[in-house]
């Protein structure tokens, strides 16, 4: 695969499920010029319809819709097409949903505002290439916020069973959760 404009997969079908209309329509027209064959959906109901009907090859699915969490898409995705390769956009990103996200099958994670050529090249990447170590790594108080909330999202945010899961008591886990994330 190439990252010019001119796409070289058998399977050039594309679904983008925003419900922000206008960022909708450019990308489309954007990703139409590329080569993809669009097709797109508002919400989680008509991704997950546009899905059944016929699993694409590439997906750009954002996290937050109006009726659910763009994640249920990329998840049905990869069940139905397990080669797909799904862009999850969001305007909120942060490394627990980022981990959401690449665990259920997303291919990459984008913050937007994401261009086109962004977004293509995320979507064209091989993978082959190891990635450059950060320049301002996470202080380990971070890591272990983040570790944290990775873990409340998992338990649904219960409290008390996060903090038994992690061995904590429950006042601890409150205080913590309660902070602004460590730099």
């Amino acid at each position: 695969m190439t990252l010019e404009n001119e796409l070289d997969v058998p399977d050039k079908s594309l679904l983008i499920v925003d419900d922000d209309k206008p960022f909708q329509t450019r990308l489309g027209r954007a990703m139409q010029n590329r080569g993809f064959e669009v097709r797109t959906a508002d919400s989680v109901a008509d991704g997950l319809k546009a899905i059944a009907e016929h699993p694409p090859a590439f997906a750009i699915i954002d996290m937050r819709l109006g009726d659910g969490n763009g994640l249920d898409v990329i998840g049905e995705l990869k069940k139905r097409r397990p080669d797909a390769r799904g862009i999850v956009l969001t305007g909120y990103g942060n490394i627990v949903t980022a981990v959401t996200a690449v665990k259920l099958g997303a291919f990459d994670y984008l913050a937007k505002p994401a261009d086109g050529d962004e977004i293509f090249a995320a979507l064209m990447a091989t993978g082959a290439g190891k990635p450059q170590p950060p320049e301002h790594p996470m202080s380990a108080d971070r890591v272990r916020w983040e570790h944290i909330q990775r873990i409340y999202e998992l338990c649904e945010r219960n409290v008390s069973e996060t903090a038994r899961r992690l061995n904590m008591h429950r006042r601890t886990l409150q205080r913590i959760l309660a902070k602004r994330a460590p730099r």
